[in-house]
Protein backbone atom coordinates (compact mmCIF):
# COMPACT_ATOMS: atom_id res chain seq x y z
CA UNK A 1 0.00 0.00 0.00
CA UNK A 2 1.15 3.56 -1.32
CA UNK A 3 2.19 5.93 1.94
CA UNK A 4 0.01 9.06 2.66
CA UNK A 5 1.85 11.69 2.55
CA UNK A 6 0.96 15.06 4.51
CA UNK A 7 3.42 18.00 3.99
CA UNK A 8 3.57 21.94 5.12
CA UNK A 9 5.34 24.66 4.58
CA UNK A 10 6.56 26.95 6.90
CA UNK A 11 7.76 30.61 6.02
CA UNK A 12 6.58 34.60 5.79
CA UNK A 13 4.88 35.86 2.78
CA UNK A 14 4.80 32.54 0.61
CA UNK A 15 1.13 32.99 -0.77
CA UNK A 16 2.28 32.62 -4.16
CA UNK A 17 4.61 29.41 -3.74
CA UNK A 18 4.45 26.82 -6.65
CA UNK A 19 5.48 23.85 -4.59
CA UNK A 20 2.08 22.90 -2.98
CA UNK A 21 1.07 22.58 -7.01
CA UNK A 22 4.28 20.61 -7.25
CA UNK A 23 4.03 18.07 -4.89
CA UNK A 24 0.32 17.63 -4.93
CA UNK A 25 0.59 16.87 -8.46
CA UNK A 26 3.30 14.70 -8.33
CA UNK A 27 1.59 12.21 -5.48
CA UNK A 28 -1.35 12.53 -8.21
CA UNK A 29 0.87 11.17 -10.84
CA UNK A 30 1.78 8.33 -8.58
CA UNK A 31 -1.44 7.95 -7.57
CA UNK A 32 -0.44 8.78 -3.61
CA UNK A 33 -2.67 10.46 -0.88
CA UNK A 34 -0.79 13.20 -0.63
CA UNK A 35 -1.83 16.92 0.64
CA UNK A 36 0.44 19.93 1.09
CA UNK A 37 -0.45 23.32 2.72
CA UNK A 38 0.95 26.56 3.42
CA UNK A 39 1.42 27.37 7.03
CA UNK A 40 2.62 31.28 6.39
CA UNK A 41 3.56 32.78 9.38
CA UNK A 42 1.96 36.71 8.00
CA UNK A 43 -1.66 35.69 7.69
CA UNK A 44 -1.23 34.01 11.28
CA UNK A 45 0.36 37.45 12.48
CA UNK A 46 3.57 34.76 13.81
CA UNK A 47 7.13 35.49 14.14
CA UNK A 48 10.27 32.34 14.16
CA UNK A 49 9.93 32.62 17.84
CA UNK A 50 6.50 30.08 16.94
CA UNK A 51 8.07 27.49 14.79
CA UNK A 52 8.81 25.29 17.97
CA UNK A 53 4.47 25.48 18.54
CA UNK A 54 4.48 24.91 14.70
CA UNK A 55 6.92 22.06 14.49
CA UNK A 56 4.84 20.42 17.98
CA UNK A 57 1.15 20.93 15.88
CA UNK A 58 2.39 19.11 12.86
CA UNK A 59 3.41 16.32 14.92
CA UNK A 60 -0.05 16.35 16.88
CA UNK A 61 -1.60 16.18 13.34
CA UNK A 62 0.46 13.33 11.97
CA UNK A 63 2.44 15.42 9.45
CA UNK A 64 5.26 13.60 7.36
CA UNK A 65 7.43 16.79 6.80
CA UNK A 66 7.61 20.34 6.49
CA UNK A 67 9.34 22.27 3.78
CA UNK A 68 11.30 25.14 5.68
CA UNK A 69 12.14 28.66 4.22
CA UNK A 70 12.69 32.13 5.06
CA UNK A 71 13.16 33.38 7.24
CA UNK A 72 13.52 29.82 9.37
CA UNK A 73 15.80 28.19 7.60
CA UNK A 74 18.70 28.36 10.26
CA UNK A 75 16.44 29.18 13.48
CA UNK A 76 14.54 25.96 13.07
CA UNK A 77 18.47 23.77 13.79
CA UNK A 78 17.64 23.82 17.30
CA UNK A 79 14.51 22.04 17.32
CA UNK A 80 15.71 18.91 15.57
CA UNK A 81 16.96 16.01 16.69
CA UNK A 82 19.15 15.34 13.79
CA UNK A 83 20.98 16.29 10.71
CA UNK A 84 21.19 14.68 7.22
CA UNK A 85 25.25 15.45 6.74
CA UNK A 86 24.56 17.94 3.64
CA UNK A 87 22.46 20.12 6.10
CA UNK A 88 24.78 19.80 8.93
CA UNK A 89 27.76 20.83 6.76
CA UNK A 90 26.08 23.61 5.05
CA UNK A 91 24.21 25.20 8.91
CA UNK A 92 20.64 25.50 7.20
CA UNK A 93 17.76 23.14 6.76
CA UNK A 94 14.69 23.39 3.95
CA UNK A 95 13.26 20.00 5.03
CA UNK A 96 12.11 18.19 8.26
CA UNK A 97 11.04 14.45 7.74
CA UNK A 98 9.07 13.28 10.80
CA UNK A 99 9.81 9.97 11.60
CA UNK A 100 10.23 7.22 14.56
CA UNK A 101 9.15 10.30 16.81
CA UNK A 102 12.33 12.33 15.54
CA UNK A 103 12.67 15.72 13.40
CA UNK A 104 15.33 15.31 11.04
CA UNK A 105 16.49 18.03 9.36
CA UNK A 106 18.08 18.15 5.61
CA UNK A 107 18.90 20.51 2.54
CA UNK A 108 17.70 19.91 -0.42
CA UNK A 109 18.22 23.57 -1.89
CA UNK A 110 22.20 22.68 -2.51
CA UNK A 111 21.18 19.98 -4.85
CA UNK A 112 18.01 21.95 -6.37
CA UNK A 113 20.62 24.74 -6.80
CA UNK A 114 23.43 22.39 -8.15
CA UNK A 115 21.38 20.10 -10.51
CA UNK A 116 19.71 24.12 -12.29
CA UNK A 117 23.47 25.08 -12.59
CA UNK A 118 24.73 22.03 -14.26
CA UNK A 119 22.03 21.96 -16.57
CA UNK A 120 21.88 25.74 -17.38
CA UNK A 121 25.62 26.90 -16.98
CA UNK A 122 27.69 24.11 -17.47
CA UNK A 123 30.58 25.21 -19.16
CA UNK A 124 30.71 28.88 -18.07
CA UNK A 125 33.41 30.30 -16.63
CA UNK A 126 34.06 30.20 -13.02
CA UNK A 127 37.20 31.55 -11.73
CA UNK A 128 35.55 33.81 -9.74
CA UNK A 129 31.81 34.99 -8.51
CA UNK A 130 29.97 37.01 -6.62
CA UNK A 131 27.30 35.95 -4.49
CA UNK A 132 24.46 38.42 -2.55
CA UNK A 133 23.49 36.84 0.27
CA UNK A 134 24.52 34.92 3.11
CA UNK A 135 21.32 33.59 4.57
CA UNK A 136 19.90 29.97 4.73
CA UNK A 137 19.71 29.69 1.19
CA UNK A 138 22.91 31.37 0.54
CA UNK A 139 24.45 29.26 2.49
CA UNK A 140 22.90 25.96 0.34
CA UNK A 141 23.84 27.98 -2.83
CA UNK A 142 27.39 28.66 -1.69
CA UNK A 143 27.93 25.33 -1.32
CA UNK A 144 26.65 24.08 -4.29
CA UNK A 145 28.98 26.70 -6.27
CA UNK A 146 32.09 26.01 -4.59
CA UNK A 147 31.20 21.79 -5.09
CA UNK A 148 31.05 22.86 -8.62
CA UNK A 149 34.23 24.34 -9.16
CA UNK A 150 34.04 28.20 -8.37
CA UNK A 151 37.68 29.35 -7.28
CA UNK A 152 36.90 31.84 -5.22
CA UNK A 153 33.59 33.49 -4.13
CA UNK A 154 32.65 37.05 -2.54
CA UNK A 155 29.88 36.70 -0.49
CA UNK A 156 28.13 39.79 0.28
CA UNK A 157 25.30 40.40 2.79
CA UNK A 158 23.95 43.40 4.55
CA UNK A 159 24.87 41.47 8.16
CA UNK A 160 28.56 41.08 7.72
CA UNK A 161 28.88 38.71 10.87
CA UNK A 162 26.80 36.43 8.93
CA UNK A 163 28.49 36.65 5.90
CA UNK A 164 32.00 35.72 8.04
CA UNK A 165 30.13 33.04 9.59
CA UNK A 166 29.02 31.36 6.39
CA UNK A 167 32.75 32.15 5.45
CA UNK A 168 34.07 30.60 8.40
CA UNK A 169 32.00 27.15 7.42
CA UNK A 170 32.65 27.22 3.60
CA UNK A 171 36.81 27.66 4.44
CA UNK A 172 36.16 24.18 7.01
CA UNK A 173 34.89 22.27 4.04
CA UNK A 174 36.43 23.59 1.10
CA UNK A 175 40.14 25.32 2.37
CA UNK A 176 41.29 28.38 2.46
CA UNK A 177 40.93 31.04 -0.52
CA UNK A 178 38.06 29.46 -1.61
CA UNK A 179 35.48 31.74 -0.28
CA UNK A 180 35.88 35.59 0.92
CA UNK A 181 33.59 38.13 2.35
CA UNK A 182 32.55 41.19 0.08
CA UNK A 183 34.22 44.09 0.89
CA UNK A 184 33.99 46.23 -2.55
CA UNK A 185 31.12 45.20 -4.63
CA UNK A 186 32.32 47.43 -7.62
CA UNK A 187 35.63 46.17 -8.02
CA UNK A 188 34.18 42.24 -7.11
CA UNK A 189 32.14 42.93 -9.94
CA UNK A 190 34.44 44.23 -12.32
CA UNK A 191 36.66 41.22 -11.84
CA UNK A 192 34.10 38.10 -11.66
CA UNK A 193 32.66 35.78 -14.00
CA UNK A 194 29.33 35.54 -12.52
CA UNK A 195 26.76 36.77 -10.09
CA UNK A 196 24.48 34.88 -8.20
CA UNK A 197 21.37 36.65 -6.31
CA UNK A 198 20.34 34.17 -2.51
CA UNK A 199 18.64 37.37 -1.46
CA UNK A 200 14.88 37.52 -1.60
CA UNK A 201 15.34 41.44 -2.99
CA UNK A 202 13.39 40.68 -6.62
CA UNK A 203 10.75 39.09 -5.06
CA UNK A 204 7.26 40.23 -6.12
CA UNK A 205 6.84 41.73 -2.50
CA UNK A 206 10.31 43.22 -2.35
CA UNK A 207 10.48 44.62 -5.91
CA UNK A 208 14.37 45.76 -6.98
CA UNK A 209 17.30 44.60 -7.66
CA UNK A 210 20.84 43.42 -5.30
CA UNK A 211 23.01 44.54 -8.05
CA UNK A 212 22.76 47.96 -9.53
CA UNK A 213 22.75 47.69 -13.71
CA UNK A 214 25.32 49.77 -14.46
CA UNK A 215 27.86 46.91 -12.65
CA UNK A 216 26.80 44.34 -14.96
CA UNK A 217 28.34 43.59 -18.40
CA UNK A 218 27.82 41.26 -21.21
CA UNK A 219 30.47 38.56 -20.01
CA UNK A 220 28.68 38.05 -17.01
CA UNK A 221 26.75 34.82 -16.35
CA UNK A 222 23.99 35.50 -13.81
CA UNK A 223 21.85 33.05 -11.57
CA UNK A 224 18.74 33.77 -9.59
CA UNK A 225 16.55 32.06 -6.55
CA UNK A 226 13.92 34.04 -6.74
CA UNK A 227 11.07 33.11 -8.78
CA UNK A 228 8.37 34.91 -8.04
CA UNK A 229 8.30 36.77 -10.49
CA UNK A 230 10.42 33.91 -12.71
CA UNK A 231 12.03 37.45 -14.10
CA UNK A 232 13.39 39.28 -11.38
CA UNK A 233 14.43 42.81 -12.35
CA UNK A 234 18.69 41.59 -12.45
CA UNK A 235 17.30 39.01 -15.17
CA UNK A 236 15.70 41.29 -17.01
CA UNK A 237 19.02 43.86 -16.10
CA UNK A 238 21.12 41.25 -17.36
CA UNK A 239 19.05 39.61 -20.38
CA UNK A 240 19.19 43.30 -21.79
CA UNK A 241 22.84 43.34 -21.84
CA UNK A 242 23.06 39.31 -23.53
CA UNK A 243 24.29 37.74 -20.39
CA UNK A 244 23.64 34.12 -20.00
CA UNK A 245 21.20 33.41 -17.23
CA UNK A 246 19.61 30.83 -14.52
CA UNK A 247 16.11 31.69 -13.25
CA UNK A 248 14.89 30.60 -9.91
CA UNK A 249 12.89 28.09 -11.22
CA UNK A 250 15.39 25.39 -11.69
CA UNK A 251 16.42 25.40 -8.20
CA UNK A 252 12.36 25.31 -7.25
CA UNK A 253 11.70 22.72 -8.91
CA UNK A 254 14.60 19.90 -8.12
CA UNK A 255 14.97 20.82 -4.26
CA UNK A 256 11.24 19.64 -4.42
CA UNK A 257 12.08 16.72 -6.05
CA UNK A 258 14.52 15.98 -3.78
CA UNK A 259 12.14 17.22 -0.61
CA UNK A 260 9.20 14.70 -2.43
CA UNK A 261 11.10 11.23 -2.22
CA UNK A 262 12.09 12.34 1.40
CA UNK A 263 8.61 12.77 2.25
CA UNK A 264 6.68 9.55 0.31
CA UNK A 265 10.01 7.34 0.01
CA UNK A 266 9.23 7.09 -4.17
CA UNK A 267 11.18 8.43 -7.29
CA UNK A 268 9.93 12.04 -8.15
CA UNK A 269 9.79 12.32 -12.37
CA UNK A 270 11.83 15.70 -12.32
CA UNK A 271 11.44 15.84 -16.17
CA UNK A 272 7.56 16.29 -15.18
CA UNK A 273 7.92 18.45 -12.08
CA UNK A 274 9.85 20.76 -14.20
CA UNK A 275 7.16 20.71 -17.03
CA UNK A 276 4.66 21.19 -14.56
CA UNK A 277 6.31 24.16 -13.00
CA UNK A 278 6.81 25.93 -16.53
CA UNK A 279 2.43 25.50 -16.86
CA UNK A 280 2.41 27.32 -13.98
CA UNK A 281 4.45 30.44 -15.47
CA UNK A 282 2.79 30.63 -18.58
Amino acid sequence: MKPRVLAGLIGAGIQASRTPALHEQEGDAQGLRYLYRLIDLEPLQLTVSALPDLLRAAESMQFTGLNITYPCKQAILPLLDDLSDEARGIGAVNTVVFKDGKRIGHNTDCLGFAEGFRRNLNDVPRQRVVQMGAGGAGAAVAHALLAEGVQQLSIFDVDAARSRELVDNLTLRFGMGRAEVGSQLDNAMAEADGLVNTTPMGMAKLPGTPVHAALLRAQLWVAEIVYFPLETQLLRDARALGCRTLDGGNMAVFQAVKAFELFSGEVADAQRMLAHFQTMNT
